[in-house]
């Protein structure tokens, strides 16, 4: 059943983003879709394996459906990692393949794993003869001076020989030299059509397309030319509820109606208390709710209170709701 779940839910997912999908931003993206997936940052499996950070893997049931990212090259390594993760109750395995930064090159693993097929098909099978859960990659089109037309059909190839039987694919090449990881975001051009070729020639695999979708209309018309998934980054991280608030009806056709923004602000409230009264500070939650009224009146008096006020000791749920007063006051006076 989790599985069904999880397939089901992988029609929108939200992309995992290092420093920022962590379990707070998940606990907020949840209150605005019961469907989608959601990503952990990626958690690599050295630190879990050798490190025993254990603490990387909390999450609350609350937070489900959603999906562990591990980064690794060694088969054995992220089968252990992987059943740490399992263990722990995600309901899907992901292995990054597509990361371009200089931080995981040097431990060989994020984007430069798309060199290697062989030997990420053999960290799939590991993965999966060491859990029951799904285990799947997400992985660019290509890097450096690769030809994406011909390298990721061979690539796909191997990982669904392995047993891989989902992915999802960041439609633009990785320059691993050259480029920060913010501009491989950006400047390699975007190759939709090719994810959609993709989905022709492995019609037995489900598909998701990252990359360049900023909005629900744009995902409804990525599902509508035949791929499974959209997985959205920094659009659904900088403007939550312009992506994520309209998402059940949009995207799962489940006839709920979006709640108002304000409404999931004073949601969170119990929560800010709660992790607040565990020793914890607000700004670790509330620097993931600056952009929920992203383009709409009060948006910057909002992100202003918030991002002065957070910081400061004994700051607690209280700026919160100074934030949203003045939000209101701004939607009365447009």
């Amino acid at each position: 059943m989790e599985n069904a779940n999880i397939i089901n839910a992988a029609r929108l997912s939200v992309a995992p983003m290092m420093d920022w999908t962590d379990r707070h931003c998940r606990t907020l993206h949840r209150l605005m879709s019961r469907e989608a997936l959601l990503y952990t940052e990626m958690v690599t499996a050295p630190a879990l394996v050798r490190g025993q950070a254990v603490h990387l893997l909390d999450h609350s049931v609350q937070e489900h459906p959603v999906a562990l990212q591990l980064g690794g090259s060694d088969p054995e390594e992220l089968a252990l990692a992987a059943r740490m993760g399992a263990d722990a109750g995600y309901g899907e395995i992901n292995l990054n393949c597509g990361c371009p930064s200089d931080r995981v090159q040097s431990g060989t693993f994020g984007a430069v794993l798309m060199r290697s097929p062989r030997l990420v098909a053999d960290c799939v099978a590991a993965m999966r003869g060491a859990v029951d859960v799904e285990v799947t990659v997400k992985c660019r089109i290509g890097v450096d001076e690769q030809v994406p037309k011909d390298v990721l059909p061979v690539f796909l190839d191997h990982i669904r020989a392995a047993g891989c039987g989902r992915v999802i694919i960041h439609a633009r090449k990785a320059w691993l030299k050259g480029l920060s990881p913010k501009e491989n975001r950006e400047v390699p051009p975007l190759d939709h059509d090719l994810v959609v070729e993709m989905k022709r020639v492995f019609p037995d695999m489900h598909i998701s397309l990252n990359g360049g979708v900023v909005s629900l209309d744009q995902a409804v018309a990525l599902l509508d030319r035949g791929i499974d998934g959209v997985m959205i980054g920094r659009a659904a991280y900088h403007a939550p509820y312009d992506i994520l608030g309209a998402a059940d009806k949009v995207i799962f056709g489940t006839g709920r109606a979006p709640q108002h923004a304000t409404d999931v602000v004073r949601a969170m409230l119990p929560y800010i208390k709660a992790h607040l009264a565990g020793g914890g500070r607000v700004h670790q939650i509330t620097r993931h709710m600056l952009g929920m009224f992203a383009g709409r009146p009060g948006a910057r008096a909002w992100r202003r209170v918030l991002s002065t006020g957070a910081h400061r000791d004994g700051a607690d749920e209280g700026l919160v709701l100074e934030a949203l007063a003045r939000v209101q006051e701004a939607t009365c006076g447009a």
